[in-house]
């Protein structure tokens, strides 16, 4: 139930999950399936029950709105200049209530590297194929091997998309990355494909989240409490266990315990943030700022990663076709590299003219988006690796991202070839129906592609990988999600990723969810008539 809680009262629960995104809404849902334990989440945004969440094609409209954080990377000498924005999402189902719904898996190689960075078989490709099953009601080619049909989610591929997207199948199945039916099948254990992307799409247009897929169905009960516009500030420890949590609701201030333990699920700059004002953290950077030290973890905000989105390439329509589904039904990986291991471009279809601040003026994109369509380069294996730093102790100070986009010439080369196959690819032959005229980028000399390329580059929106799971000393958590020297704390989100995923990371947030919920139902004897631990 979504309540208000009554200042006076003494708020006592078993778990507290701070955060109702997407693996929130995961983990919530499974640990209240024990009718035996009380759950509380606190979501610092709203309710999603709005038009600007349930209609899947207009989500790059929530972008910079109340629906959104609103975080924006430090000004990069890598960009520009530039300050590129962060969008995440401030509304209950986080990202997977606002993003571009693409239901993308990750590669095998990503969940075998996590295994062997915790040492834990749990989280290998051939564990997480069985979480996908569970999760996923898949509405698409059988494929019983690896797809589910019974699970929460429904995942399905786009209905009728636009025109446009059979000729760029064609064009890019002839530039020799293959078309598959399924994205999510055996493309995923290979070197790439191209086709239409797997979107949590009902009908035409109903977006299909995490709030809608996991809590919905389970917020009448009486043992599960929804808190809105509820902030987290800082978890307090009674001598090295996590007993409380400090949030606000509407600016007025609330402190509730957890019997059993507290999981952070705010995102990969709001958990480390967190984390930081509760005393955890490098030891040096939190004296900085007068706050006192529970846990030296100096991984806390290091390793931030996010996929790299180019600002793109674009096309004029010959005749414009309004967006469907979720305005971007086709998407391909590749090797930038052919000795790579593994794909580490992820182009995407939009479905409008798509382009920074920088670069709209210099190209003359139109004022109405609709008149021209990007295949927008994507970098989905970066090499550039950021950190999150305080600005100060108050959980009101904004953390500073130092997001460091294509600081490692690496990206530059790897995005520079995504470039080149999406001009390549959207003017061929199969293409010309629908092209007027290359917009943007064109034929540049090598100097001034670059330039451009800094001028266009931001993100992706999958901010992760800042409180990683590991064995060394920058893990902050180990394989089964517990933080290194403190009791009764975990983290579910994108933080815990060692290394982002090879895609959209919506689905491998759910995973982590899925798995968050197995492991603390096995700590604590949920779900089998069994006494819960203290």
């Amino acid at each position: 139930m979504i309540d208000v809680p009554d200042p006076a009262a003494q708020e006592h629960f078993d778990f507290i999950v701070c955060g109702g995104g997407t693996a929130g809404c995961v983990l919530a849902r499974r640990l209240a399936e024990d009718p035996r334990v009380r759950v509380l989440v606190l979501e610092a945004g709203g309710d999603d029950r709005i038009e600007a969440v349930r209609n899947a094609t207009t989500w790059m409209r929530t972008i910079g709105t109340e629906l959104d954080w609103q975080f924006r990377a430090q000004p990069s000498d890598w960009l520009d200049g530039r300050s590129a924005p962060l969008p995440m999402g401030k509304v209950l189902g986080g990202g997977s209530s606002v993003n571009g719904l693409v239901w993308a898996r990750g590669h095998r190689s990503d969940f075998d590297h996590w295994a062997q960075q915790t040492g834990d078989a749990g989280w290998s490709y051939a564990a997480v194929l069985e979480l996908y099953k569970r999760i996923e009601s898949w509405d698409g080619p059988a494929d019983a091997a690896r797809r589910g049909s019974d699970g929460p989610v429904y995942v399905t591929l786009p209905r009728d998309p636009v025109p446009l997207v059979s000729a760029l199948v064609e064009a890019t199945a002839a530039a020799g990355i293959p078309a598959v039916a399924d994205l999510n099948g055996a493309a995923m254990e290979g070197g790439g494909a191209c086709g239409i992307p797997n979107v949590t799409v009902r009908g035409r247009d109903e977006r299909v989240s995490m709030a809608t897929a996991y809590l919905r169905p389970v917020m009448g009960q009486a043992n599960l409490v929804v808190r809105l516009h509820a902030s987290v500030e800082r978890v307090r420890f009674d001598g090295m266990r996590a007993s409380a949590v400090e949030y606000t609701v509407n600016g007025s201030p609330r402190v509730a315990r957890a019997a059993m333990e507290i999981i952070l699920c705010m995102g990969a700059i709001n958990t480390p943030k967190v984390l930081m004002l509760s005393g955890i953290g490098d030891e040096r950077r939190l004296a900085e700022h007068g706050i006192a030290l529970v846990q030296h973890l100096p991984g806390v905000g290091q390793n931030f990663q996010d996929h790299i989105l180019v600002a793109g390439c674009v096309w004029e329509y010959q005749q414009p076709e309004a967006p469907r589904n979720n305005s971007a039904e086709f998407t391909f990986f590749c090797k930038s590299d052919p000795a790579l291991p593994a794909p580490d471009l992820q182009p995407v279809l939009e479905e409008c003219a798509f382009g920074s601040e920088r670069v709209r003026g210099d190209f003359a994109l139109p004022a109405d988006p609709s008149l021209a369509w990007t295949l927008a380069p994507g970098l989905v294996r970066p090499y550039s690796r950021g950190h999150i730093a305080l600005t100060g102790s108050r959980p009101g100070d904004p953390v500073a991202v130092h997001a460091n986009f294509l600081s490692d010439r690496r990206d530059v080369r790897a995005l520079l070839r995504a470039v080149e196959l999406c001009r390549e690819i959207g003017n061929s032959p199969p293409l010309r129906p629908y092209v007027r005229r290359e917009l943007m980028p064109g034929s540049l000399p090598p100097g001034r592609m670059e330039t451009w390329l800094r001028q266009a580059a931001g993100t992706y929106f999958h901010q992760s990988c800042t409180a990683r799971m590991g064995r060394d000393k920058l893990a902050v958590v180990d394989g089964s999600l517990r933080v290194y020297g403190v009791r009764g704390l975990r983290i579910a989100d994108a933080s815990v990723m060692p290394a982002i995923t090879t895609g959209n990371t919506m689905a491998p947030c759910v995973v982590i969810g899925e798995r968050a919920a197995d492991l603390l139902r096995s700590t604590h004897g949920l779900g089998t008539g069994q006494e819960t631990a203290p």
